[in-house]
């Protein structure tokens, strides 16, 4: 294979640096499959990648990209054939395996998902990792009883950010009827409404109880944040209902007591995108190409390869607003 381009991050002198470069297949991590990537997406931990001490990476040089959709070019999988289309999303890929910012990418086959017959290979990226996390959090919170009730209480945290929005756009489009958002800026609460939120909370304006077990308001939770807002939020979920956690932004520390757990019987769902099976995957990405489909209405911004380190660079200062995809190979 001629050389092709890949955004590097090195190592020189405790100094990290990132910039596009022409590789070969050499470069590239050991797996059974070769994917011509078509599109990747932009991720925050996409961002931490290409910093110094970001936690991401730990081995350099490495190609970054949490998320990829392409074509397989080679397979030694029989399961698999050259010119299929597929999408690969978590595991190590883009941390401690080369990534989707290249314009090819070898994976082990076990990481490999087809592409579902009504999903675009720009849809897959449009919704990514993020989207794929917020599905799976509604799919883990239907299978401990929300579906029996469109009408359940549903709040969402961090309900403008990457999961959080998305979610809002699913739990709406499948038909729940009473959905809450608590966002933290005034700006945020039409946003949230557009969304698909039935209601929204202003965090500041929420009176938190000192009493070990509140008022029961919220049936079910997708939380996004973590940290103290989810450890407050607890006691105020209803009878048996359940609580989904996928994200950390507000803290690793989960402060409560066991009062929600055994006289309410509530249930605490962790939720993992990157190590979760692959018949689990496919069987969300499936709802995400049909039932649950949003992508038609999320926002986005399309960058070219050569764009993409301007994005990260972005996402670090705080500047880049709503989600960004890479196109990678030309279609």
């Amino acid at each position: 294979m001629n050389e092709f381009k890949a955004l590097v991050v090195r190592e020189n002198e405790s100094k990290i640096t990132h910039q596009i470069e022409q590789i070969n297949e050499d470069m590239l991590s050991e797996g059974n499959v070769l994917i011509k990537v078509m599109y990747s997406s932009v991720n925050y931990k996409d961002m931490l990648a290409v910093q110094a001490k970001g936690g991401v990476v730990r081995n350099y040089p490495m190609i970054p990209g949490i998320d990829l959709s392409g074509e397989i070019v080679k397979s030694e999988d029989p399961k698999f054939s050259v010119g299929q289309k597929v999408l690969v999303t978590g595991y190590k890929m883009g941390m401690t395996k080369t990534g989707g910012f290249s314009e090819y990418a070898k994976v082990p086959s076990s990481w490999v998902i087809p592409l579902p017959d009504k999903l675009t290979l720009k849809n897959a990226m449009v919704y990514g990792t993020a989207g794929f996390t917020a599905a799976l959090s509604i799919n883990e919170l239907e299978k401990n009883g929300m579906k029996d009730n469109l009408n359940s209480r549903i709040l969402v945290t961090g309900a403008t950010g990457g999961v959080g929005s998305i979610s809002l756009q699913i739990l709406s489009k499948i038909g729940y009827t009473n959905i809450t958002a608590i966002v933290r800026k005034t700006k945020q609460i039409e946003v949230a409404k557009k969304l698909g939120a039935n209601n929204v909370i202003l965090l500041e304006d929420f009176d938190f109880s000192k009493k070990l077990l509140a008022e029961e308001k919220f049936d079910y939770i997708l939380d996004t944040v973590g940290g103290e807002l989810i450890s407050k939020l607890l006691p105020y979920v209803s009878y048996q209902g359940s609580v989904s956690l996928c994200g950390n932004a507000g803290g690793n520390k989960l402060d409560t007591t066991v009062l929600p757990f055994i006289l309410r019987g509530i249930n605490l769902l962790g939720i993992d995108s990157v190590n979760v099976s692959n018949e689990i995957r496919l069987s969300v990405w499936n709802k995400l190409s049909d039932d649950w489909d949003v992508a038609d209405s999320l926002l986005f911004n399309e960058v070219s390869f050569n764009e993409l380190s301007d994005t990260l660079n972005s996402l670090k200062e705080g500047k880049h607003l709503g989600r960004s995809i890479v196109r990678i190979n030309e279609v």
